[in-house]
């Protein structure tokens, strides 16, 4: 049985972390509805604590998501009480091909990326960056 699933990244600003992925992706933010947060807190299950303003819209503090613009692919960031200390087990591949690689690691570097290092392995090669909040992916 195949089952869906979604990627969770954690993050300190999950908000600006879904923005800055979906511009990178050509992805959309999920929109929140702020009349069902509104309704959780008026019944007790959530406080406005919990929640923030982004963009001129109230959204749940803890998380914001992305969802590719054609199907059902989707990236969750949520907070982490802790910041990154490490390298990531897990990473995105950004792939755009060997003709546009170079012009997308300039374009996210412009954005607030960073370059690592840059690999190989037989005919295919990669860059290794980090997002603004030092998660590793690939650019390949």
């Amino acid at each position: 049985m195949a089952y869906d699933f979604q990627v969770a990244i954690d993050s300190a600003d999950p908000h600006a972390q879904a923005d800055w992925w979906a511009e990178t992706l050509g992805w959309t933010v999920e929109p929140q509805d702020a009349a069902f947060i509104k309704s959780m807190i008026d019944q007790g299950y959530a406080t406005e604590a919990e929640t923030t303003t982004h963009n001129g819209a109230l959204v749940w503090a803890s998380g914001a998501a992305i969802r590719h613009p054609e199907s059902d692919r989707r990236v969750l960031f949520q907070t982490a009480p802790e910041s990154k200390t490490v390298k990531n087990r897990v990473h995105l591949d950004v792939r755009v091909g060997d003709e546009k690689r170079e012009a997308e690691v300039e374009r996210l570097t412009a954005r607030g990326a960073t370059q690592l290092w840059r690999g190989q392995q037989g005919p295919h090669s990669w860059v290794t960056m980090a997002d603004p909040e030092g998660n590793e992916f690939c650019v390949a």
